[in-house]
């Protein structure tokens, strides 16, 4: 079976010629051998990244297999960098006791140790589902600016992760949540912020 670089290359090659046998480059289009060239390698690099990246998705969709298999959830993340993977991890809720050890916060976690930084704007998340609300804020907070993702949310509700009410939530104030929220203006809460504002050695982010 021939490659996607291969297939490509005989596109390039087979189109260059029936061009040229039928006169098209000279007499209907100011288009040169090399700018048609250039548009087919320019479609091969797509091609090819398109292979690396659904390579990386499969990836973290067998991470989620295996968790399954470890008494994890059924969820897998993986995060790389110029195509190099950083971090990857699974969905840890039940076998590690902590409702936030989910595949996408455990891999940044991971991934902003390995690169000893907490900006990860130069990376993206390849994830065996659409992230939650809660790694949504994660991948914000990241600075991750690009997402792949294999399931939908829908899908996984069907398998019994349904994040509906989470979503409907945030939009509300915060007096009119399912879960109480008080917030106690006198308590002082202000005056951590004047602090920070103040603070010299504070880095933003």
């Amino acid at each position: 079976m021939l490659n996607v670089k291969t297939l490509l290359f005989r596109v390039c090659k087979n189109t260059t010629y029936l061009l040229k046998k039928k006169n098209i480059t000279e007499n209907l289009f100011p288009v040169k051998e090399t700018k048609l060239i250039f548009t087919f390698h320019f479609k091969l690099k797509i091609c090819l990244k398109m292979k690396d990246e659904l390579s990386l998705l499969h990836h973290a969709i067998s991470l989620a297999k295996k968790s399954i298999r470890d008494g994890g959830g059924p969820f897998g993340a993986v995060i790389a960098r110029d195509g190099k993977i950083i971090a990857e991890a699974n969905n840890m809720v039940v076998t590690s006791h902590d409702p936030t050890a989910h595949a996408e916060i455990l891999a940044i976690r991971k991934a902003s140790a390995a690169l000893r930084s907490h900006d990860l704007s130069d990376c993206v998340i390849y994830a065996s589902c659409e992230p939650c609300p809660m790694c949504l804020g994660a991948i914000y907070w990241s600075g991750i600016k690009r997402v792949v993702y294999a399931a939908g949310r829908k899908d996984a509700a069907d398998a019994g992760f349904n994040d509906s009410l989470i979503y409907d939530e945030i939009i509300l104030n915060p007096s009119e949540r399912k879960v109480a929220f008080i917030k106690e203006s006198n308590a002082g809460g202000k005056e951590v912020f004047k602090e920070w504002d103040k603070y010299e050695g504070k880095i933003p982010y």
